[in-house]
């Protein structure tokens, strides 16, 4: 984020307006409105979407401090106001709650009562959108041990005003050594996403998508990276590459996505004027304009951005795939790598997942990218595919090609799916989230 930018926030003029009036509203109010302009100005213009994403969580900070500061708090004052959730990982979108958490050393809310509410109630006055809490850091714990939000809340978090020290005496008593450790958290998110995208009917083809909770969305990549948080101690996506979670190019493609779908949900808050994440048909030709997507014929501008959409949420899905089968085997399995069992010269079972005998499989017997599938359906007890064959799987889809299709082996194995008693569906399932169909 920016240590100043004063066309977005100049502290100078805010103070000179805020003194020239008895009340500070008007100022608040200008201050935001102006901030809001100048940020929807340089979206159109093309900026850097995520800067710009980082820039709004920036000035909604110097605002906010403005606002704590007004209450002059003692410098002793064991009281602390933290930024968490989305707004704590330092992103905010144009109509995006502001998540605060106002932190107190001790569970005696009396002795702070009445400035916390003079400070909420100018928060209203002044027309954020902010959802708050009021906590002890033990209440925080008792809170977050029981309720995966809260933890998920709580590990995103940062101080905008007050001492750091409750911040970090907050970390502590929720760490993973304390409550919620990654087997867990892992397992409670994973339950969570397959929840939510239910919801969706577990399609990421939806013709009114929400671009943060549907299959393939937004929410999608922040799952990868809580775990990744609760796990590795990070929330840097580039950090996986050097775990081993992802390769350069497959980061690569997950950030430009998420860049993509940040970019169609500002134009979706900005056109709305409010939150609005689903990609409404009456929204989609005004966003595609927004993002360039312009042609004579109205439909074909519609039917380009689209794809476009689809492509990229196809691509999360099948990388967040990628990435919960390596941290079951990471988290889940650690340590029972147990010994392997052959199907056939090309596939084993380990741990009840399949996988390649050699890296070269698919390379030297295409075939064997429909044989993967197929065996799947016939023995049952097969969980699913390990990661590194997922992996391969996906750098190996170039060679489906026309030569491909009309290859009897092939044809055969196709059909041969279709006989299988049971499976088929969830198979089909597979070859398409690994982009085999």
């Amino acid at each position: 984020m920016p240590q100043v930018d004063p066309e977005l926030f100049d502290r100078g003029q805010f103070q000179a307006e805020l003194a020239l009036k008895a009340s500070p509203i008007a100022a608040f109010k200008k201050a935001i409105r102006r901030a809001h302009d100048v940020l929807d100005a340089r979206f159109k213009e093309g900026r850097d979407i995520r800067r710009l994403v980082e820039d709004r969580a920036w000035f909604s900070d110097q605002i906010l401090r403005e606002a704590w500061d007004r209450l002059a708090w003692s410098e002793d004052a064991d009281i602390a106001l933290l930024a968490v959730g989305g707004y704590g990982r330092g992103e905010l979108h144009p109509y995006s709650d502001i998540d605060l958490l106002i932190l107190l050393d001790n569970a005696d809310h009396e002795t702070f009562r009445e400035p916390i509410e003079r400070f909420l109630t100018l928060l209203w006055d002044i027309g954020l959108e902010v959802g708050q809490s009021v906590r002890s850091v033990d209440e925080c714990a008792e809170e977050a041990r029981a309720d995966l939000t809260v933890i998920t809340n709580l590990m995103e978090s940062r101080t905008i005003a007050g001492p750091e020290r409750l911040r970090q005496r907050m970390q502590d008593i929720t760490s993973t050594e304390r409550m919620w450790p990654s087997k867990h958290f892992f397992l409670a998110k994973r339950e969570e996403q397959r929840t939510r995208h239910a919801k969706y009917n577990d399609t990421e083809y939806n013709l009114e998508p929400n671009v943060k909770g549907s299959p393939g969305g937004l929410r999608d990549v922040q799952t990868i990276l809580w775990v990744a948080r609760r796990h590795f101690a990070t929330l840097n996506l580039h950090a996986m590459v050097g775990q081993g979670f992802l390769l350069e190019s497959e980061y690569a493609l997950l950030a430009s996505s998420q860049e993509f779908l940040w970019k169609v949900r500002y134009a979706l808050h900005m056109l709305a004027g409010r939150a609005e994440d689903r990609l409404l048909f009456d929204h989609q030709s005004k966003v595609a304009a927004l993002l360039g997507f312009e042609e004579a014929d109205t439909k074909r501008t519609i039917e380009r951005f689209m794809q476009k959409y689809y492509r990229v949420v196809m691509g999360i899905a099948e990388l967040s795939d990628l990435i919960t089968q390596h941290f079951e085997e990471e988290i889940l399995r650690a340590g029972e790598n147990g010994p392997a069992s052959p199907l056939n010269s090309r596939f084993q079972l380990r741990d009840g997942y399949i996988e390649v005998t050699h890296p070269n499989v698919f390379k030297r017997t295409p075939f064997a990218i429909l044989e993967i599938f197929v065996l799947m359906a016939q023995h049952q007890e097969i969980k699913g595919v390990c990661a590194d064959s997922i992996r391969l799987l996906r750098d190996h889809r170039h060679l489906i090609d026309d030569d491909f299709r009309s290859d009897i082996r092939n044809t055969s194995l196709f059909i041969e799916l279709f006989k299988c008693k049971e499976g088929i569906h969830r198979n089909l399932r597979r070859m398409n989230r690994y982009g085999i169909l």
